[in-house]
This record gives C-alpha cells, structure tokens and sequence, in this order.
C-alpha cells in the first residue's frame, strides 16, 4: 500500500502540470463541430502533462482573422490561435506550430467537409498608408504638375507620355507610396523638381531643362492623398519592376 501511494505521488510530482487548472480554447463552431479539438487537445496534453479543453470563456481563442498566429486551415478560411505570454499557453501555441502539432492537425479527417491542412503560405497583409492631406486638393495638384508626363486618371488619359506610368499602373508596387514620397529624388524629377525647405536650389549654371514643378510639403501630402485613393491598374500577371 505504501508502495502504490508512493509511486502515485511521484507520478503526480513528475506531472505538475495536471494538477493545475484547465487551459479553456474558445473555438468557432464549425471548428468545434468538425470534431479537431476533441483529436488534437487530448493528444498535445499526453505529450506535455497540460490540460487544454475546449471552452466557450477560455482565455486561449482560435479565430477567423488576425491578430494571431496561422495554425491551419479549412474550407478556404484560415485560422489564427490567440494566446498571451503566459507559459502554459505559449507552449501550446509552440507545439500548434511544430511539425509534431501539424502532423496532428492533418492527420485529422472529419465526417463531413474537407480535412484541415497546417501546410500553407500566408500573404502578410500590409496596412495602407494614412495621409492626411486633401485628395481633392491632390488630385489637382497632381494633374496640374504630374499630368505632363503622367495619366493621372479619366481627365487626362490620353495626354500622358507613353514612356512613362500611369498612376494606376505605379499604385501595382509594392513600395509606390515610398516612390511616391521621395519622387523627387528618383530620375528624372530631380533635375525639375523644387521641394520647398527641402531640395536646394538649382544651380544657375545648370537649370532645369522643363518648366520647374514647384511644390510644398503640404502639396505633396496632399498628393499622396490622392495616390492613396487611387485604384490599382488590373495587370493580369504580377508586374515584374526594378
């Protein structure tokens, strides 16, 4: 008898873990319904002594859309595990991302609908820039000093030079707010572009070869405004750019 209770407390000595409370993972209800909680949890408790039960209240939450680590996907939804920096949760969140916790999602196969896989690339979405000048004012501006050589939109679609791209076509890039912050240090706009308390000014015995474009900081925000609300052009294929 001293034998048994000795080896149980040691038992429970080795597994701290499961004498604590439950980690509650709130869950959407297809995922609950699918049937993967009740193949995954059971299994990332046998291998870390943590309980992890499915709770409407948990403090762990898988949702349809960030914030949140990608951990798998399913019906052409992906879905982000939230957790917070305490330790129980953290390891949890480590084990969903191994290849251990992937192989555990993907070897799960529902009664109903497709199986969920943990193999996939996520697209990092980037958040538009905010610019707080007037896009009205902008799109003046722009067509008044850009539309010489650029079809800024409807009103001047036929005027723009050939050689150069069109807004819609620059607003495809990836970096087109940078280029359109520091356009006046790109080729050639430097060698016509005035910045006012920005850009020197032109030297006499070099002077622009066009009428000068002459801005202040307050247009080009303006401007960037403008771009901002701009639509993309639709290219088809990914542009392919220097």
């Amino acid at each position: 008898m001293r034998f048994a209770l000795l080896c149980l407390s040691l038992m429970l000595s080795a597994s701290p873990s499961w004498s604590q409370e439950a980690l509650g993972l709130m869950a959407p209800d297809e995922v609950a319904r699918s049937g993967l909680l009740k193949h995954i949890l059971p299994r990332f408790s046998l291998k870390t002594g943590i309980r992890v039960v499915a709770d409407e209240a948990g403090p762990m939450e898988i949702a349809v859309a960030a914030p949140g680590d990608p951990v798998f996907r399913g019906g052409g939804v992906t879905y982000y595990l939230r957790v917070s920096d305490e330790q129980r949760q953290q390891r949890f969140r480590d084990w969903m991302l191994s290849e251990i916790g992937k192989r555990t999602i993907e070897g799960f196969q529902p009664e109903d609908g497709p199986p969920f896989t943990a193999s996939f690339d996520t697209v990092e979405v980037v958040e538009a820039p905010a610019f707080t000048g007037n896009a009205a004012l902008g799109a003046d501006l722009a067509l008044t000093h850009c539309g010489r050589c650029h079809v800024v939109g409807p009103q001047n679609r036929m005027n723009g030079l050939g050689s150069t791209p069109s807004f819609a076509v620059l607003r495809t890039l990836p970096d087109w707010s940078d280029r359109f912050q520091q356009f006046y240090v790109l080729r050639p706009h430097g060698a016509f572009t005035q910045v006012k308390d920005v850009t020197p000014p032109f030297d006499p015995e070099r002077p622009p070869p066009i009428v000068p474009v002459e801005i202040t900081l307050d247009d080009l925000e303006a401007i960037l405004a403008f771009v901002a609300v701009t639509s993309a052009a639709d290219l088809g294929a990914p542009l392919q750019f220097q």
